[in-house]
């Protein structure tokens, strides 16, 4: 029986919760309680101490749920009691009244999320027939995307408290929609030791190529998001579009690209992910990458406001069609069923650690800039795009999808 777009709807709900409350926490409510409960002159290193946290525990949290969901052979009460402690962290994070308060409630959040999304993330090649698995890889893009587009929107008109508490909300809500649809028990429980489970993907080629292919899609991602904005200031400096001021600070402006971005990844990834149940994975990933890869040289050519605007809805429908595509190509290449949520886990770690890198990249942005004034960017945004194309054709090299 083939599957309605209601089922993929509800699959995926956890994840639009999911991307929903971490645009706001890491945008805004964490920021912002840093600001509150520290010295002005040491706000910046306590919010980078916690991103740094933040980070480890990313890395190190979903292969470790994963492994214990796999070993247990369960799934459903992970998303469970991790939707519940995620709700109830949210609410301690606006109220804390210290630095250490705030720190024990974002780490408890980041807990709370590897514990529900560790197993969940399986949940597409658990449950999911091959041929099905581009739709819902689609659908989850898009949840993901419009997710982001309403924390934005929320982040812009609500204050601290009335945020945080619509995001446990909607995290709650969005649990109450997916976990249906979880199987109480999979066939089989994982017999395998901890250290045995986690390594054995890393010897299998078509698995350790996928990652590789993500790793540096979402490096060349995460080098061009991050400094965006500083570009658009030292570079673009004027924000005009026909003939209008559209706005004169840089943060409004690299919003408006942003939100250019999440509506084309929004409107690409479910025909993307359709189309690539019958095309197949690798040219979908080809047609974003090589797109992806050949819009950069244009930002660094033509610097001007207006064509940004244009170039960001390009960006977005090329990034919605490899969103669209690699959570089914993974899904695809998985070998052994009872280890789904362990390999899922280590494969969600290709996104944190190219945004650990593309942090680390600030630093020679700003040699090269002082060296000659906007050096930096052409560097940052050529490698990104080398990025984007290496990324993309890696794909050819695997073997158990087409």
């Amino acid at each position: 029986m083939r599957h309605g777009p209601g089922w993929f709807l509800a699959l995926s709900a956890y994840w639009f919760a999911t991307s929903f409350k971490w645009f706001l926490v890491l945008l805004v409510l964490l920021p912002a309680k840093v600001a509150e409960v520290s010295p002005p002159e040491e706000k910046a290193s306590r919010l980078g101490f916690l991103f740094g946290l933040g980070a480890v525990m990313a890395i190190l949290g979903p292969p470790l749920m994963g492994y214990l969901s796999d070993r247990l052979g369960r799934r459903r009460p992970f998303l469970l009691w991790g939707s519940l402690l995620t709700a109830l962290t949210l609410w301690l994070l606006v109220h804390a009244p210290s630095y250490g308060a705030l720190l024990g409630a974002y780490l408890l959040l980041q807990l709370a999320d590897d514990l529900a999304t560790g197993p969940y993330s399986a949940l597409i090649p658990d449950l999911v027939p091959r041929g099905e698995r581009g739709q819902a890889s689609g659908y989850m893009g898009a949840l993901q995307v419009l997710g982001q587009v309403l924390g934005g929107a929320v982040g812009f008109g609500l204050s601290l408290a009335p945020q945080a508490y619509l995001a446990a909300l909607v995290n709650l809500l969005g649990a109450a929609l997916s976990l249906p649809l979880v199987p109480e028990r999979l066939p089989q429980a994982s017999p395998r030791p901890f250290l045995a489970a986690v390594a054995a993907p890393w010897r299998d080629r078509d698995f350790l190529l996928v990652y590789l292919t993500r790793f540096l899609v979402m490096l060349g991602f995460y080098l061009a998001q991050t400094y965006l904005q500083y570009f658009l200031a030292d570079v673009v400096g004027v924000f005009t579009a026909l003939g209008r001021v559209l706005t004169e600070e840089p943060f409004q402006a690299v919003a408006l690209l942003g939100l250019l971005i999440s509506l084309g990844a929004a409107l690409a990834s479910v025909p993307a992910g359709r189309a690539s149940d019958r095309l197949g994975r690798k040219p979908l990933i080809y047609l974003s990458g090589a797109g992806l890869g050949l819009l950069m040289p244009f930002v660094l050519l033509f610097p001007r406001y207006e064509v940004l605007l244009a170039l960001s809805l390009f960006f977005g429908l090329f990034y919605g069609v490899y969103l669209a595509v690699d959570w089914a190509l993974v899904s695809d290449v998985l070998k052994d069923p009872r280890a789904h949520a362990t390999d899922m886990g280590l494969w969600q770690t290709s996104i944190v650690v190219p945004q650990v890198l593309a942090g680390a990249f600030g630093r020679p942005l700003d040699l090269l800039n002082a060296r000659e004034p906007g050096l930096g960017y052409w560097v940052l945004f050529l490698l990104a795009g080398t990025f984007f194309l290496l990324g993309a054709f890696l794909v050819a090299g695997i073997r158990r999808s087409r």
